[in-house]
Protein backbone atom coordinates (compact mmCIF):
# COMPACT_ATOMS: atom_id res chain seq x y z
CA UNK A 1 0.00 0.00 0.00
CA UNK A 2 2.75 2.37 0.77
CA UNK A 3 4.37 1.81 -2.11
CA UNK A 4 1.15 2.45 -4.04
CA UNK A 5 0.88 5.68 -2.72
CA UNK A 6 4.36 6.62 -3.02
CA UNK A 7 4.40 5.93 -6.77
CA UNK A 8 0.68 7.97 -6.77
CA UNK A 9 2.46 11.14 -5.03
CA UNK A 10 5.39 10.39 -7.25
CA UNK A 11 2.83 10.86 -10.24
CA UNK A 12 1.44 13.60 -9.33
CA UNK A 13 4.79 15.80 -8.68
CA UNK A 14 5.06 14.79 -12.36
CA UNK A 15 1.79 16.19 -13.65
CA UNK A 16 2.59 19.12 -11.48
CA UNK A 17 5.75 19.72 -12.80
CA UNK A 18 4.76 19.32 -16.31
CA UNK A 19 1.83 21.86 -15.76
CA UNK A 20 3.82 24.29 -14.83
CA UNK A 21 6.40 23.68 -17.68
CA UNK A 22 3.28 23.53 -20.09
CA UNK A 23 2.12 27.08 -18.15
CA UNK A 24 5.74 28.71 -18.18
CA UNK A 25 6.21 28.05 -22.32
CA UNK A 26 3.18 29.42 -22.90
CA UNK A 27 3.74 32.74 -20.78
CA UNK A 28 7.19 32.89 -22.47
CA UNK A 29 5.13 32.79 -25.59
CA UNK A 30 2.79 35.10 -25.08
CA UNK A 31 5.15 38.07 -24.05
CA UNK A 32 7.97 36.47 -26.52
CA UNK A 33 10.74 36.17 -24.17
CA UNK A 34 12.28 34.24 -26.33
CA UNK A 35 12.02 36.76 -28.95
CA UNK A 36 13.74 39.51 -26.51
CA UNK A 37 16.31 37.35 -25.41
CA UNK A 38 17.94 36.14 -29.21
CA UNK A 39 17.67 39.86 -30.08
CA UNK A 40 19.31 40.43 -26.83
CA UNK A 41 22.14 38.51 -28.08
CA UNK A 42 22.60 40.11 -30.92
CA UNK A 43 22.79 43.03 -29.54
CA UNK A 44 25.72 42.12 -27.29
CA UNK A 45 27.58 41.92 -30.98
CA UNK A 46 27.16 45.28 -32.27
CA UNK A 47 30.51 47.85 -31.86
CA UNK A 48 30.73 51.28 -30.39
CA UNK A 49 30.51 52.58 -33.87
CA UNK A 50 27.66 51.35 -35.12
CA UNK A 51 25.55 52.12 -31.51
CA UNK A 52 26.57 55.72 -32.34
CA UNK A 53 24.51 55.94 -35.50
CA UNK A 54 21.53 54.57 -33.93
CA UNK A 55 19.26 56.12 -31.51
CA UNK A 56 20.89 52.53 -29.15
CA UNK A 57 18.01 52.10 -26.45
CA UNK A 58 20.37 50.06 -24.25
CA UNK A 59 22.55 53.35 -23.74
CA UNK A 60 19.70 55.14 -21.79
CA UNK A 61 18.94 55.56 -18.00
CA UNK A 62 15.87 56.53 -16.31
CA UNK A 63 16.62 60.39 -14.25
CA UNK A 64 13.26 60.87 -13.49
CA UNK A 65 10.51 58.44 -13.11
CA UNK A 66 7.37 58.06 -11.78
CA UNK A 67 6.41 62.16 -11.23
CA UNK A 68 3.19 62.34 -10.79
CA UNK A 69 1.43 65.18 -13.28
CA UNK A 70 -0.39 67.46 -10.97
CA UNK A 71 -4.19 67.54 -11.11
CA UNK A 72 -4.48 64.89 -13.68
CA UNK A 73 -4.64 61.59 -11.23
CA UNK A 74 -8.25 60.86 -12.17
CA UNK A 75 -7.63 61.06 -15.39
CA UNK A 76 -5.69 59.02 -18.13
CA UNK A 77 -2.67 60.53 -20.05
CA UNK A 78 -1.66 59.11 -22.85
CA UNK A 79 0.25 60.13 -26.52
CA UNK A 80 3.30 62.53 -25.74
CA UNK A 81 5.38 64.86 -28.74
CA UNK A 82 7.71 67.95 -28.04
CA UNK A 83 7.51 71.03 -29.49
CA UNK A 84 11.41 72.48 -30.21
CA UNK A 85 8.98 75.60 -30.94
CA UNK A 86 8.40 75.83 -27.31
CA UNK A 87 10.72 73.36 -25.97
CA UNK A 88 7.35 71.68 -24.37
CA UNK A 89 5.43 68.80 -24.42
CA UNK A 90 2.08 67.88 -25.36
CA UNK A 91 0.09 64.93 -24.02
CA UNK A 92 -3.73 64.05 -24.06
CA UNK A 93 -6.47 62.81 -21.43
CA UNK A 94 -8.95 60.48 -22.57
CA UNK A 95 -11.53 60.44 -19.55
CA UNK A 96 -12.16 63.74 -19.77
CA UNK A 97 -10.56 65.11 -23.49
CA UNK A 98 -8.13 67.45 -22.88
CA UNK A 99 -4.69 68.46 -24.87
CA UNK A 100 -2.31 69.14 -21.98
CA UNK A 101 1.37 71.42 -22.46
CA UNK A 102 4.00 70.31 -20.52
CA UNK A 103 7.35 71.10 -19.21
CA UNK A 104 10.62 68.63 -19.45
CA UNK A 105 10.91 68.35 -15.85
CA UNK A 106 6.98 67.77 -15.41
CA UNK A 107 5.40 70.32 -14.21
CA UNK A 108 1.82 70.85 -15.74
CA UNK A 109 1.66 73.93 -17.45
CA UNK A 110 -1.52 74.65 -19.53
CA UNK A 111 -4.99 72.33 -20.06
CA UNK A 112 -6.98 72.70 -23.65
CA UNK A 113 -10.51 71.01 -23.45
CA UNK A 114 -11.51 69.31 -26.48
CA UNK A 115 -14.94 69.05 -27.24
CA UNK A 116 -16.45 66.70 -29.37
CA UNK A 117 -13.70 64.26 -29.10
CA UNK A 118 -14.48 60.78 -28.11
CA UNK A 119 -11.16 59.32 -27.24
CA UNK A 120 -8.05 60.92 -28.09
CA UNK A 121 -5.02 58.90 -27.78
CA UNK A 122 -2.26 60.39 -29.55
CA UNK A 123 -0.96 63.89 -30.08
CA UNK A 124 2.01 64.70 -32.44
CA UNK A 125 3.63 68.06 -33.45
CA UNK A 126 3.25 67.96 -37.53
CA UNK A 127 4.89 70.94 -40.02
CA UNK A 128 3.62 74.46 -40.08
CA UNK A 129 3.19 74.48 -36.86
CA UNK A 130 0.40 72.21 -37.03
CA UNK A 131 -0.60 69.54 -34.35
CA UNK A 132 -2.56 66.25 -35.13
CA UNK A 133 -4.82 64.35 -32.55
CA UNK A 134 -5.45 60.56 -32.98
CA UNK A 135 -8.98 59.94 -31.83
CA UNK A 136 -9.45 56.28 -31.59
CA UNK A 137 -12.94 55.68 -31.48
CA UNK A 138 -13.83 58.26 -33.77
CA UNK A 139 -10.85 56.60 -36.12
CA UNK A 140 -10.23 60.24 -37.10
CA UNK A 141 -6.57 62.26 -37.22
CA UNK A 142 -7.62 66.03 -36.21
CA UNK A 143 -5.15 68.43 -36.83
CA UNK A 144 -4.95 72.44 -36.00
CA UNK A 145 -2.82 74.98 -34.98
CA UNK A 146 -2.58 76.04 -31.34
CA UNK A 147 -2.29 79.87 -30.20
CA UNK A 148 -0.53 80.70 -27.19
CA UNK A 149 -3.69 81.80 -25.37
CA UNK A 150 -5.57 78.73 -26.75
CA UNK A 151 -7.88 77.47 -24.12
CA UNK A 152 -10.54 75.18 -26.16
CA UNK A 153 -11.09 73.83 -29.34
CA UNK A 154 -13.97 72.07 -30.79
CA UNK A 155 -13.66 68.54 -33.13
CA UNK A 156 -16.07 70.05 -35.98
CA UNK A 157 -14.04 73.43 -36.33
CA UNK A 158 -10.96 71.25 -37.63
CA UNK A 159 -10.19 69.37 -40.65
CA UNK A 160 -10.10 65.24 -39.73
CA UNK A 161 -8.71 62.38 -41.99
CA UNK A 162 -10.98 59.11 -41.94
CA UNK A 163 -8.50 56.46 -40.88
CA UNK A 164 -10.58 53.49 -41.74
CA UNK A 165 -10.64 49.84 -39.99
CA UNK A 166 -14.28 50.62 -38.94
CA UNK A 167 -14.35 47.35 -37.02
CA UNK A 168 -10.97 48.37 -34.91
CA UNK A 169 -13.50 49.11 -31.63
CA UNK A 170 -11.04 49.59 -29.13
CA UNK A 171 -8.21 47.93 -31.22
CA UNK A 172 -7.47 50.86 -33.39
CA UNK A 173 -5.00 53.21 -33.96
CA UNK A 174 -3.47 54.81 -30.68
CA UNK A 175 0.64 55.86 -32.31
CA UNK A 176 1.16 58.37 -34.61
CA UNK A 177 4.89 60.32 -35.20
CA UNK A 178 6.19 62.96 -37.45
CA UNK A 179 8.59 61.40 -40.05
CA UNK A 180 10.36 65.11 -41.72
CA UNK A 181 12.22 63.47 -43.89
CA UNK A 182 9.48 61.98 -46.10
CA UNK A 183 6.72 64.56 -45.33
CA UNK A 184 4.42 61.90 -43.76
CA UNK A 185 2.60 60.91 -40.78
CA UNK A 186 3.37 57.51 -39.14
CA UNK A 187 0.60 55.61 -37.36
CA UNK A 188 0.34 52.53 -34.99
CA UNK A 189 -2.44 50.59 -34.94
CA UNK A 190 -2.76 48.88 -31.49
CA UNK A 191 -3.70 45.14 -31.96
CA UNK A 192 -5.96 42.70 -33.90
CA UNK A 193 -3.70 43.14 -35.46
CA UNK A 194 -1.17 45.43 -34.73
CA UNK A 195 0.70 47.33 -37.54
CA UNK A 196 2.32 49.94 -38.56
CA UNK A 197 0.79 52.55 -41.16
CA UNK A 198 2.19 55.72 -43.18
CA UNK A 199 0.36 58.67 -44.57
CA UNK A 200 1.09 61.58 -46.65
CA UNK A 201 1.23 64.64 -44.44
CA UNK A 202 -2.86 66.33 -44.48
CA UNK A 203 -3.20 69.41 -46.43
CA UNK A 204 -4.96 72.48 -44.48
CA UNK A 205 -8.63 71.17 -45.89
CA UNK A 206 -7.99 68.05 -44.83
CA UNK A 207 -7.03 66.14 -47.72
CA UNK A 208 -4.06 63.48 -47.55
CA UNK A 209 -3.12 60.72 -49.40
CA UNK A 210 -4.05 56.82 -49.01
CA UNK A 211 -3.09 55.05 -46.30
CA UNK A 212 -0.68 52.47 -46.46
CA UNK A 213 0.97 49.86 -44.37
CA UNK A 214 4.71 49.59 -43.76
CA UNK A 215 6.93 46.87 -44.14
CA UNK A 216 8.14 45.59 -40.43
CA UNK A 217 9.88 43.10 -39.16
CA UNK A 218 9.06 40.99 -36.37
CA UNK A 219 8.32 43.46 -33.68
CA UNK A 220 7.99 40.87 -30.42
CA UNK A 221 5.07 43.35 -29.34
CA UNK A 222 1.91 43.09 -27.78
CA UNK A 223 0.28 45.91 -28.66
CA UNK A 224 1.49 49.37 -29.79
CA UNK A 225 0.37 52.40 -27.60
CA UNK A 226 2.61 55.21 -29.03
CA UNK A 227 5.41 56.11 -31.80
CA UNK A 228 7.77 59.20 -32.10
CA UNK A 229 10.27 59.92 -34.84
CA UNK A 230 13.73 60.49 -34.74
CA UNK A 231 15.08 62.58 -37.98
CA UNK A 232 18.53 62.13 -37.41
CA UNK A 233 18.77 58.46 -37.48
CA UNK A 234 15.65 58.31 -39.44
CA UNK A 235 14.28 55.53 -36.85
CA UNK A 236 11.67 55.05 -34.99
CA UNK A 237 10.89 54.44 -31.21
CA UNK A 238 8.11 51.77 -30.91
CA UNK A 239 6.20 51.63 -27.22
CA UNK A 240 4.73 48.83 -26.19
CA UNK A 241 2.12 49.27 -23.08
CA UNK A 242 1.12 45.36 -22.44
CA UNK A 243 4.78 44.09 -23.38
CA UNK A 244 6.90 46.82 -21.01
CA UNK A 245 8.78 47.33 -24.06
CA UNK A 246 10.13 50.27 -25.88
CA UNK A 247 12.07 49.15 -29.61
CA UNK A 248 14.18 51.26 -32.05
CA UNK A 249 13.22 50.28 -35.52
CA UNK A 250 14.65 51.43 -38.85
CA UNK A 251 12.87 52.62 -41.95
CA UNK A 252 12.52 49.35 -43.03
CA UNK A 253 10.58 48.77 -39.60
CA UNK A 254 13.68 46.29 -38.78
CA UNK A 255 14.18 46.51 -35.18
CA UNK A 256 17.28 47.62 -34.34
CA UNK A 257 17.46 47.95 -30.52
CA UNK A 258 15.42 47.77 -27.62
CA UNK A 259 14.88 48.15 -23.41
CA UNK A 260 12.40 46.76 -21.13
CA UNK A 261 10.40 48.95 -18.87
CA UNK A 262 10.25 46.39 -16.41
CA UNK A 263 11.77 47.12 -12.54
CA UNK A 264 15.32 46.94 -11.94
CA UNK A 265 15.99 47.70 -15.87
CA UNK A 266 17.91 50.96 -16.92
CA UNK A 267 17.90 52.81 -13.92
CA UNK A 268 14.05 51.96 -13.53
CA UNK A 269 13.35 51.54 -9.52
CA UNK A 270 9.75 50.25 -10.33
CA UNK A 271 8.40 49.09 -13.44
CA UNK A 272 6.84 51.42 -15.74
CA UNK A 273 2.70 49.96 -16.10
CA UNK A 274 0.30 51.32 -18.61
CA UNK A 275 3.06 53.13 -20.57
CA UNK A 276 1.04 55.35 -23.02
CA UNK A 277 3.33 58.05 -24.63
CA UNK A 278 6.71 58.07 -25.75
CA UNK A 279 9.21 61.26 -27.54
CA UNK A 280 12.38 62.68 -27.92
CA UNK A 281 13.58 66.18 -27.62
CA UNK A 282 16.48 67.66 -29.79
CA UNK A 283 19.30 66.54 -27.43
CA UNK A 284 17.36 62.69 -28.10
CA UNK A 285 16.24 62.78 -24.19
CA UNK A 286 13.59 60.03 -24.19
CA UNK A 287 10.01 61.15 -22.29
CA UNK A 288 7.28 58.94 -21.54
CA UNK A 289 4.28 58.67 -19.86
CA UNK A 290 1.86 55.71 -18.31
CA UNK A 291 -1.87 56.29 -16.72
CA UNK A 292 -3.22 57.70 -14.91
CA UNK A 293 -0.38 60.40 -14.69
CA UNK A 294 2.60 59.51 -13.97
CA UNK A 295 6.23 61.13 -16.14
CA UNK A 296 9.61 59.89 -16.99
CA UNK A 297 12.60 60.93 -18.42
CA UNK A 298 15.34 59.18 -19.69
CA UNK A 299 18.67 60.20 -20.47
CA UNK A 300 21.76 58.62 -22.77
CA UNK A 301 25.54 58.39 -21.72
CA UNK A 302 27.76 59.34 -24.75
CA UNK A 303 28.86 56.38 -26.68
CA UNK A 304 32.61 55.97 -26.25
CA UNK A 305 34.17 55.67 -30.11
CA UNK A 306 37.31 53.81 -30.25
CA UNK A 307 39.97 56.11 -32.32
CA UNK A 308 41.01 54.52 -35.82
CA UNK A 309 44.44 53.31 -34.57
CA UNK A 310 47.66 54.76 -36.58
CA UNK A 311 49.19 53.22 -39.50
Amino acid sequence: MSIWLTRLRAQRWLVLLLVLLITGLLVANYLHWDDRLSFWAKEQQVGAAEQAQNIWLPGYRAVLQGKPLQGLEDDEVSGLTYSAESNTLFAVTGKFPQLIEISLNGQVMRRVDLHGFANPEGVEMLADGRLGIIDERKRTLTTFKLGALTRSLEFADHPSFDLGFADAGNKGFEGIAWDSRNERVLLGKERGPLGLFSLPFPGEGGAAGVLQPMASGHLFLRDISSLSYDARTGHALVLSDESRLLLEVNAQGEPVSFISLSRGMNGLHHGISQAEGVTMDKAGNIYIVSEPNLFYVLRKEPVAVPAESAD
